[in-house]
């Protein structure tokens, strides 16, 4: 009987850890564990008070919120969570909180994870704060937890979390249909990802763009397009 095709043999690793709940320090940004207590009230500031602001909102199954005491309710709520682990996002210049970002769907045995909840107050958007967070989000997974893949999903109407994922070196996986209903709408979602194998590339393109890019003309979409191509 002829011998049926398998996958590759993966190397076995003894012990593949959990996200740490601990600061990611970079040059511009820290993550740090969310504290409700101390967060709430800048991350609803930055995150509400005008249409711009709530958009942040649209494609996330939660918020706005009617105020910060709301806000930081459900900062309570998702604080002792291990799976959301949900980090604020600290732009060091100027002593913010800017955002929010987690590792979800975790899948240590598989060594797989997901990046997502990630939003930012719209002052630090198209700026190296969103570069920077997944880039040390990136380094925990790949580099200190030796997991293999990394997920990125969205809204497949999402047109500004697709372009990112592009830029940030995941490539196009494809839109699982009426994958879920959120706020009462219908949600296509679409996926991206980005493997071990992968990451010393993009890794290498995300140094160069954030640590030396003085004049801010490089293109991280056009350092990773020959990453994210699929032909």
């Amino acid at each position: 009987m002829p011998t049926l095709p398998r996958g590759d043999v993966v190397q076995t690793v003894a012990h593949v850890p959990l996200p740490r709940k601990t600061d990611h320090k970079g040059k511009f940004v820290t993550l740090s564990p969310v504290s409700p207590e101390a967060d709430a009230e800048e991350l609803f500031e930055g995150s509400h008070g005008s249409d711009l602001c709530e958009q942040i909102w649209t494609y996330m199954g939660y918020g706005p919120f009617d105020n910060a005491k709301a806000m930081r309710a459900w900062l309570e709520d998702g604080v002792g969570s291990n799976d959301p682990l949900f980090f604020t996002v600290h732009h060091r210049e100027s002593g913010r909180r800017v955002g929010m970002v987690s590792f979800l769907n975790i899948a240590s045995d598989m060594r797989r994870i997901e990046l997502g909840h990630i939003w930012y107050s719209p002052d630090s958007q198209k700026s190296n704060v969103n570069t920077e967070a997944v880039y040390l989000m990136l380094c925990e997974a790949f580099d200190t937890l030796k997991y293999r893949r990394v997920e990125w999903k969205c809204d497949s109407l999402n047109e500004r979390s697709r372009l990112a994922a592009l830029r940030l070196g995941f490539r196009f996986e494809g839109v699982f249909r009426q994958h879920m209903i959120i706020k009462g709408r219908n949600r296509d979602t679409a996926w991206y990802a980005l493997m071990d194998s992968e990451w010393p590339e993009v890794k290498k393109n995300m140094r160069k763009w954030l640590y030396q890019n003085p004049d801010g003309r490089m293109s991280l979409t056009e350092l990773n397009r020959k990453q994210t191509s699929t032909g």
